[in-house]
């Protein structure tokens, strides 16, 4: 009987590194590793230390139980992060994380400079304080840009300590707000005081040609050992064939073997919408971004909030009920938006809650902060799909991410969107995602293509419920109403 093909895919987020070591021929998960990292920061501020990132990651690896049968791997990271790095590679500053909103100003500054719609010309997308041009010219004005020698986006970070080689695969790459069709915008660097030699080299955007098993969209390189990575000798043998990565929401639609025509509503610490196109988008608003996929073909509109689980777990710890103890009824609406928001983009707000009554009780409270941030997730999906995503009248939305599995936030999705809500079963889509872009090195496959012969997607339909267009329309007149008190 062959042997058995092993890979192992990795998902660095904002709060943990999750590894899994999967079954090429199968699917099969064999083993599972997790590794927490420290976020640090008050007000806007969101760091942490990359070489905790790189510790987490062995950690994690070596969890799976397989690190050392793994024929091939691949990272996948949180998206806009910026990491500065000396010529030893070490760290000159914290990362910047994407939920850091410190760079709003120079966000505001930017898009004035070439306005609205030429940034989304240019870039796909209007940059907010997410994005990791406003983080670099954030950190410009701090003057703390001295001695920097290479910036990195933390998936290209740790696939360089893995390989000693990087290439700016484009999905993560068309979220910093320098990279465009054509590559890095030299007059976007020149504005923002970045030399391009400071980045990795620059990788074809979609629609360039079918990704081969050695194109800068798969391939990055193979795993090296001793002082080059710090990789620890027993984990993982040298030479280990190493994918390009993606960012995190590219690498959950790998991980879906997504398909146009389908809408994907991811429900983690933010919340993510988005869909695949042929066509590069392009809105001029700022609230649907223009991200390259990670397959090499398409491109994957992609609106974000930042307030999305993590705000309604606050929300109950303050109201000293379980995440599930929601109520019907009541008119109370909760925009919680506890950490500014970025759709919309409101990056000084802070929560609000109207239209409390004597007889309103906890869990009516609770249930109006799950409809307030699912309200602006499918607020988001809406302009995703009018970007130039052409869903399927019939297909069911994808709801995936921790959230996906508590029954308050299936419910309300259904009932705020009026649309089935299929539940895949398959868990850690960014990490099977980066297995599935490891394991097309070895078979030859599209990445998306082994994903479906996986079926990763498969799982329980939940039928239509009909749209609560009152809960809607009360969410819609509060956040018109707000102005001010939201920090606009």
């Amino acid at each position: 009987m062959a042997a058995r093909q092993i890979v192992i895919g990795i998902d660095s987020s904002t709060q943990a590194t999750k590894a899994l070591a999967v079954d090429v021929a199968t699917g099969e998960v064999l083993g599972e590793g997790r590794a927490p990292h420290t976020v640090r920061g008050t007000g806007g501020a969101r760091e942490s230390d990359p070489e905790q990132w790189w510790q987490a990651l062995c950690t994690a690896v070596a969890a799976t139980g397989h690190a050392d049968r793994a024929a091939a791997v691949s990272v996948a990271g949180q998206q806009h992060g910026l990491v500065a790095l000396d010529a030893a590679g070490v760290a000159v500053h914290p990362a910047l994380l994407w939920n850091d909103t410190r760079s709003a100003p120079e966000a505001a500054a930017l898009v004035r400079e070439l306005g609205r719609e030429e940034w989304a010309r240019r870039v796909g997308s209007v940059p907010g304080a997410s994005f990791t041009v406003s983080k670099w010219a954030w950190l410009r004005a701090q003057g703390l840009t001295s001695g920097v020698a290479a910036v990195r986006l933390p998936h290209e970070y740790l696939t360089e300590r893995l390989t000693g080689q990087v290439v700016a695969e484009p999905s993560d790459a068309s979220g910093t707000g320098w990279w465009g069709p054509g590559g890095y915008d030299a007059e976007i660097l020149e504005l923002v005081g970045l030399p391009v030699e400071l980045l990795p080299p620059s990788a074809e955007a979609p629609g360039s040609g079918a990704p081969n098993a050695k194109s800068p969209a798969i391939y990055a390189g193979a795993t090296l050992q001793g002082s080059a990575s710090q990789l620890p000798e027993p984990l993982m043998a040298e030479g280990v064939l190493v994918a390009a990565g993606a960012g995190d929401n590219a690498a959950a639609a790998l991980g879906l073997g997504l398909m146009p025509g389908q809408a994907v509503v991811s429900l983690g610490t933010s919340g993510t919408a988005y869909a695949l196109t042929r066509g590069r988008p392009a809105d001029p608003t700022g609230v649907v971004a223009g991200f390259a996929a990670a397959d090499g073909v398409h491109w994957l509109p992609l609106a974000c909030t930042l307030n999305c689980t993590l705000a309604v777990d606050r929300l109950a710890a303050l109201l000293g009920r379980d995440r599930e103890a929601v109520e019907p009824g009541g008119s109370a609406v909760v925009l919680p938006f506890l950490d500014g928001e970025r759709t919309p983009d409101l990056p000084y707000a802070s929560g609000l809650l109207h239209g409390l009554r004597h007889e309103t009780t906890g869990g009516q409270l609770l249930q109006a902060g799950y409809d307030g941030a699912a309200y602006a997730l499918l607020t988001a999906l809406d302009q995703v799909l009018a970007a130039g995503a052409e869903p399927e009248s019939d297909a069911p939305l994808l709801l995936i991410g921790g959230g996906a599995k508590g029954r308050a936030w299936q419910q309300t999705v259904l009932r705020l969107s009026g649309r089935p809500v299929q539940l895949p079963t398959a868990t850690e889509l960014v990490a099977l995602g980066a297995a599935a872009q490891a394991a097309a090195l070895l078979t030859g496959e599209a990445p998306a293509a082994v994903a479906r012969r996986w079926q990763t997607s498969a799982g329980p339909v939940l039928d239509p419920v009909p749209r609560d267009k009152a809960a809607l329309d009360r969410i819609g007149a509060t956040l018109a109403a707000a102005g001010g008190l939201l920090g606009v």
